[in-house]
């Protein structure tokens, strides 16, 4: 009673400790840094699973946490495990204000801490005994917080231990959870809350071949979108528990979704071979909330046989290219250099656009985003108000932008052309309810990355040149396209928050196309890749 009691203490303790080292840190610079301290009952939900799974009478357990933070599963573990069942306990901790703050709180407890990067750790092959249990909520910095030689080297890392080649646009937690694994001991147990993006997107295929070949992935655990799990960072999240062996060959996965990991909302068992073949793993288990279902078999015709999807451009400031029609004319900018460009989906609140005699979207507030092609004397000699806006009106700063910092000229935007049909990027919507909207535009605006664009090829382009009035039939077709087919090609983030790409858009089926003019069958010519 009183080690339980005392072990409550320092958890509560904790839990102060971790608000205050939070507060010192802006929330940019925690999302930077990807620290997202993992709510104690979540931590204490996981250990008495992974207690399930070895039993009580276990041998005695070597733990370890490489991202420990203030010890929050370390705390679950001494809860649920007890201590003297501990044999040993490790974290690592890269942040020295939180591995200080582990090393006061659970020194005495028998946590050993490491202030390090754990990747450095194990590179330098200096990493303590091997654990045979695992609990940890790694890092989320997503790709583009990592530096090229850091990343690279990761890579190196992750493929020397655990033989996998990873993408260069997964985030922190892949690297994380590959190198921990092969540093544990064989036949070991493993828990990892990790960002669920991984089940749907490309570059999360690296480690779901993983988790499908080289260990045995027992349970997958999806949390409602609705539910985010971290009051201060909206990311859907899923716990992966799976035991550090190869699978057998009939081997089923246990997936759930919603609700806790001991009472979810659904669950079903999925055999590996059918879970290799799935591209979209939030497709289970199937349940009336888990709407993500996706419609294509890659047989049947798609969206990417008629249509040609790609990002609007990203300006890299539009606040400061993107300005109002007639603020443009009240300071005298040339109109050759000003493109129409479409409002904020949030802004527009119709999904059909006409046009004015110049092009412009028939809409309340008419923007252009500046596009100029010449060198800064020939617009400083020709275009004196242009010239004035782009040094006196821009931003501190905005020189030192990654886009901004690539072009020549600097306030040369990226080539698109007019889409005739847009989609939005992300949105929400549940059932039936489509979170993305089709916009047909008939203007000559173009769209920020916050749309997707869709140029009409192949069989679909020369019918449309032919019968243009068939455009409206076209956006029609697009606009009952279902929000359970929408969701499953796409993926979801914490706060039920939809977003789409390009080549997920262009795998949704267009069955419905071909079954109006079957003509369109015999000119389906296969792509070989969409542009982003």
């Amino acid at each position: 009673m009183t080690i339980a009691y005392d072990t409550c203490q320092l958890e509560a303790r904790r839990q102060a400790i971790q608000v205050d080292i939070d507060a010192r840190k802006p929330a940019a610079e925690r999302n930077r840094l990807g620290q997202f301290a993992t709510p104690h009952a979540l931590a204490v939900d996981i250990a008495h699973y992974v207690e399930s799974l070895i039993g009580r009478g276990h041998d005695s357990i070597r733990f370890a946490d490489p991202s420990v933070g203030s010890g929050s599963f370390f705390s679950a573990a001494l809860a649920v495990f007890g201590h003297k069942r501990i044999d040993s306990a490790i974290g690592v901790e890269l942040d020295p204000a939180f591995a200080d703050a582990a090393r006061n709180l659970w020194a005495t407890k028998g946590l050993e801490i490491v202030q390090d990067d754990f990747m450095r750790v194990v590179a330098n092959g200096s990493c303590p005994p091997a654990p045979n249990v695992i609990l940890a909520n790694p890092p989320y910095v997503r790709h583009h917080h990592l530096d090229r030689e850091y990343k690279e080297r990761l890579r190196s890392l992750a493929f020397q231990m655990a033989g996998v080649e990873v993408n260069g646009l997964a985030g922190l937690y892949v690297y994380f959870l590959l190198i921990a694994t092969a540093w544990m001991k064989n036949d070991g147990i493993a828990a990892w809350l990790i960002p669920s993006e991984f089940m749907d997107v490309n570059y999360g295929a690296a480690l779901r071949n993983f988790l499908t070949g080289s260990v045995t992935l027992l349970r997958a655990h999806r949390f409602d979108p609705d539910d985010v799990q971290f009051g201060d960072a909206l990311v859907s999240s899923v716990v992966l528990v799976f035991r550090k062996t190869p699978p057998a060959a009939d081997h089923a996965v246990e997936f759930t979704f919603g609700g806790t990991l001991a009472e979810p909302h659904a669950r079903d068992h999925i055999r590996l071979e059918r879970l290799r073949d799935s591209r979209k793993w939030t497709a289970y288990p199937s349940h009336a909330k888990n709407d993500r279902h996706t419609v294509s078999d890659g047989k049947g015709p798609t969206l990417g046989d008629f249509f040609r999807v790609q990002r609007g451009i990203a300006t890299g400031c539009n606040k400061f290219f993107v300005i109002d029609r007639a603020d443009a004319k009240r300071r005298g900018l040339p109109g050759k250099y000003l493109r129409p460009i479409l409002p904020s989906p949030r802004h527009l609140k119709t999904t059909t656009i006409d046009a004015d005699d110049d092009g412009y979207p028939l809409i309340d507030r008419q923007l252009c985003v500046i596009d100029c092609d010449l060198p800064e004397p020939m617009v400083e000699a020709q275009y004196p108000a242009l010239w004035e806006y782009l040094q006196t009106d821009r931003p501190p700063g905005i020189m030192d932008g990654y886009l901004i910092g690539k072009r020549n000229p600097w306030y040369k935007q990226e080539r698109r052309e007019p889409a005739p049909f847009l989609c939005t990027y992300m949105g929400r919507g549940s059932n039936d309810k489509q979170p993305f909207r089709f916009i047909w535009n008939r203007s000559r605006a173009i769209g920020t990355n916050l749309y997707l664009m869709l140029y009409a090829q192949n069989g679909l382009a020369a019918m449309l040149r032919r019968h243009p009035d068939r455009a409206e039939t076209v956006h029609a077709l697009l606009g009952r396209v279902t929000g359970h087919e929408l969701r499953g090609e796409g993926r979801v983030y914490g706060g039920g928050l939809n977003k789409i790409e390009p080549r997920e858009l262009a795998r949704i089926s267009a069955a419905s196309f071909v079954d109006l003019w079957p003509e369109l069958e015999l000119n389906i010519q296969a792509q070989g890749q969409l542009f982003e």
